[in-house]
């Protein structure tokens, strides 16, 4: 008999993380957050590196295998994830300087030496697969960027740059670190690079198809699920501390989440059509499904 298939996000090494969102437990409240410290001490037992990714099978695979309309089609997500590590790894340096604590700071200065290195791995993934013709990081970000719809961009280089502009000039003031980790940990990662990552590695997976990008891009969404594991253990703190921070949590929240829930919309995207195999209801309820556990850990989502 064969042995039976582990999904991903059952896998030890991705539950280790604690993120509410891979726990049915959450569900009903029942989460055990970990520390900053127990965070930081996941990040030096999960360590991998980018030029251990062999993408000699993917070259072949996009250029031979895949056809013209569907790398078309494809290039929408990818690019997305390449340009959106490329700004969230810019803007998490004043976040770091504003944490009220030396343990997180500590955490957070992990997570910026994770998200230049989801930004290695992306540029070598386009350059050795042959995806672009630029030569060199910043002309690949920029012909990546060229296939982001106006949604990303008014999240990410309005509202989340917004929140990180206040705090590199005020480092104090908590009330713009809870909002830019609203924004940065429960949306820009949590509902929709984990969510992205789900779709687009369950597909290649079904298809057999760039088996280099999978293996990279499981570990990065397994740095992502840390990454969340963090934002929740601060944002519950938050919330419990002052009820000020609780609204800060909300408010911002339901400014984000609409413009959020455009950026899973692809530009080229009509109704009806599947994405990945699925269609932009499945992959909208994915997205709200995790946030919402999030939210019931973090106190801000009734347990039913």
């Amino acid at each position: 008999m064969s042995e039976p298939v582990i999904r991903r996000t059952e896998r030890a090494d991705f539950v280790a993380s604690s993120d509410p969102a891979l726990q049915a437990s959450a569900d009903r409240g029942e989460v055990n957050l970990l520390s900053y410290r127990e965070l930081y001490h996941l990040w030096e037992r999960q360590q991998w590196s980018v030029q251990d990714i062999d993408f000699s099978r993917d070259r072949v695979d996009w250029h031979e295998r895949i056809s013209p309309d569907e790398r078309f089609q494809r290039m929408y997500g990818l690019s997305s994830f390449f340009v959106g590590e490329q700004r969230v790894t810019a803007e998490l340096g004043p976040m770091m300087r504003a944490a009220p604590t030396e343990d997180m700071r500590i955490f957070l200065a992990t997570q910026i030496a994770d998200e230049g290195r989801h930004v290695a791995f992306f540029d070598r993934f386009y350059s050795e697969v042959g995806i672009f013709e630029a030569e060199g990081v910043q002309e690949r970000l920029a012909e990546a960027e060229a296939q982001v719809n106006p949604s990303f961009h008014e999240l990410f280089d309005e509202m989340l740059r917004e929140r990180v502009d206040r705090l590199a000039s005020e480092p104090e003031d908590l009330e713009a670190l809870v909002e830019a980790v609203t924004i940065y940990h429960m949306v820009l990662e949590g509902m929709l690079a984990l969510t992205g990552q789900h779709f687009i590695i369950a597909y290649n997976e079904e298809q057999g198809t760039l088996p280099g990008f999978v293996e990279g891009f499981s570990n990065v969404a397994r740095d992502e699920h840390r990454h969340v594991a963090f934002g929740s253990r601060f944002l519950r703190e938050m919330a419990e501390r002052d009820e000020r921070y609780r609204t800060a949590i909300s408010r911002t929240l339901e400014k984000v989440a609409p413009v959020a829930e455009q950026v899973l919309r692809p530009h080229w995207y009509e109704e009806g059509m599947p994405l990945f195999g699925y269609s932009l209801g499945e992959v909208r309820a994915f997205a709200l499904k995790a946030l919402e556990r999030r939210l019931k850990a973090i106190g801000l989502v009734a347990v039913s």
